[in-house]
């Protein structure tokens, strides 16, 4: 599917801030209000899936946040994935590759309850590797189509 310029730059403001008003995105994009408000409509469920806050959970007593790939017996595949979809301490979950199957984004209040859940899914699913990866900093985040400058080497 080729997108249009004007649409990624209408993506590109809302990246930089989803709560902006329909005229500053129409306005830093040279577009009329109308507009950006039927491309938007248009891109909600397709291009544009969610619209979330992005958040500091160390601020709200959320001090452990890992990354963890999962390689999991193949006849638990399916049930592993919906486990940990419906998890509350998972905040993101991808599918993977290269003998792994799951990489989850999981966060806890401490080490403690980090362990008591990878304790729980040792002691109800088949895992035949873990690899855990402590995040100590976000160092970007949720950047990629937020600068117009990038958007003409995209084209």
């Amino acid at each position: 599917m080729e997108i249009k310029k004007k649409d990624l730059l209408i993506l590109c403001e809302l990246r930089k801030d989803c709560r902006s008003s329909l005229s500053d995105i129409g306005r830093a994009t040279k577009t009329p209000v109308s507009t950006v408000y039927d491309k938007l409509r248009s891109f909600r469920g397709g291009i544009i899936r969610k619209c979330s806050a992005l958040m500091n959970f160390s601020l709200l007593g959320f001090a452990a946040k890992a990354h963890v790939i999962f390689g999991v017996d193949r006849s638990q595949k399916e049930e592993f994935g919906a486990y940990l979809g419906k998890h509350h301490s998972v905040n993101s979950l991808y599918r993977i590759n290269n003998g792994y199957d799951f990489l989850a984004e999981v966060i806890c209040r401490d080490m403690s309850e980090f362990e008591n859940l990878m304790d729980l899914l040792s002691s109800k699913f088949k895992i035949r590797d873990k690899k855990v990866f402590f995040i100590i900093s976000d160092l970007k985040r949720e950047e990629f189509l937020a600068d117009k400058d990038m958007i003409d080497a995209l084209q």
